[in-house]
């Protein structure tokens, strides 16, 4: 794969060293270059007389490529610039050469990039593992030279094909973070102060809700091994219906493995916490149905303060299911936490990967042949797999052959 002139994109590419803001979702208009046309030429050498035609094709225009990079992590690399267009091919010339074909441009995006035809809202391509491609406006190809529109009856053609059309089009990129774990809940929860304190990353904290605007990664150690945590901003009530910026936040839930639902003890509003769970567990369901049966281990957080245990157990005897009481301030349950949480990653990994294992796919080759049997047809035998045809012998060796339900078999 050739490389645009222009590079491949990055955020620090367009935007220098300064401060980037995260951007999970992009209109962008792609158009893959026209292909050149083709020449008309005639030989003319000397000594050479009815050189005949000697015009060559035309070059490939380049196409527009998204590819997903594992050094990407958001798509402010591309904010700044909503058209991209690739080169044209160039035109064919004389003595059969060929115009140069232009190159591609190559968009980097991080894995987890959802890339859709705006216009049609077909997915093109769900760029899930780093190196991961797709076309999302194919060049056109060059044309033809008269030198290929020559014949017995045609010595002279002045004939050529114009370059083919690159293909243009308005795409959407989305950006689904993927982790093994992601923190919900509502506002000011303490989800950034507990991601903060389990791994190295640096969230904006603050004492009032609605801190943290868009979602934050970190990686949590826990021995050899490691698992990917995301702070996911706080759901509001309504948010599958678009309220706030819910459908900007959901989205990210779809990726991961596990939920963690962080539940604040006292609210500063006094709502009850029970209520509180449900909303949240109300607002996944409405968005996706899917993303109710996510695993999730449900914690009560600030363990700190008084009288948090007692609602700890109020909500654990309500959900009939074990619920933790963490603190990211003491330290409180935080081992317990990673430990599960781990725990349910690994067995969901595991799980995962039986499942691809077991699927089977069924190709074009097998849906062919399923109709095929086995029998047995005297005087008629084969000794290699394929199919007799009509009017064709096989070498006798006592084997069994696949015969077609189009084949009477011989009485």
């Amino acid at each position: 794969m050739k490389t645009s002139q222009y590079g491949s994109f990055t955020a620090s590419d367009t935007l220098g060293a300064e401060v980037l803001m995260f951007v999970d979702r992009l209109e962008l208009y792609v158009k893959g270059g026209d292909g050149g046309r083709g020449a008309v030429s005639f030989r003319r050498e000397k000594y050479v007389p009815r050189g005949g035609p000697d015009g060559g094709d035309g070059g490939n225009g380049g196409s527009v490529i998204v590819r997903a990079d594992a050094n990407a992590d958001t798509l402010a690399g591309l904010a700044t610039r909503k058209h991209w267009r690739a080169g044209n091919g160039q035109a064919g010339g004389g003595n059969n050469r060929h115009g140069r074909s232009a190159e591609d441009i190559v968009l980097l995006v991080p894995p987890g990039t959802v890339v859709r035809d705006r216009e049609r809202g077909h997915i093109l391509k769900d760029l899930i593992h780093a190196g991961e491609e797709v076309v999302v406006a194919r060049g056109g190809r060059g044309g033809r030279g008269n030198a290929h529109f020559k014949s017995p009856t045609n010595r002279t053609p002045r004939q050529y094909e114009p370059g083919e059309a690159g293909e243009e089009r308005w795409i959407v990129l989305e950006l689904k973070l993927i982790a093994d774990a992601g923190l919900i809940g509502l506002p000011n929860a303490g989800k950034s102060t507990l991601l903060s304190r389990l791994s190295r990353a640096t969230p904006a904290i603050a004492p009032y809700p609605f801190t943290t605007r868009h979602p934050h990664l970190g990686v949590v150690h826990l021995g050899e091994s490691s698992f990917v945590l995301a702070d996911l901003p706080g759901l509001i009530e309504g948010a599958a219906r678009g309220a706030g910026l819910g459908h900007e936040f959901l989205r990210h839930v779809e990726r991961t493995r596990l939920l963690i639902h962080l539940v604040e003890p006292f609210p500063a509003d006094g709502s009850d916490p029970l209520r509180n769970y449900h909303i949240i567990r109300r607002e996944l369901r409405d968005y996706a149905p899917v993303l109710e049966n996510k695993p999730q281990l449900v914690c009560v957080s600030k363990g700190e303060l008084p009288q948090a245990d007692e609602v700890r157990r109020r909500l654990q005897e309500a959900l009939g299911e074990e619920v933790l009481l963490i603190s990211a301030v003491t330290g409180l349950g935080l081992s317990q936490l990673v430990g599960r949480a781990a725990t349910l990653i690994a067995q969901l990994k595991q799980a995962e990967a039986q499942r691809l294992g077991e699927t089977s796919f069924a190709t074009e080759a097998a849906v062919r042949t399923a109709d095929f049997r086995i029998a047995e047809v005297p005087g008629i035998t084969s000794s290699s797999p394929s199919v007799p045809t009509a009017g064709s012998q096989a070498p006798a060796t006592g084997k069994p052959v696949r015969v077609s339900p189009a084949v009477q078999e011989p009485t």
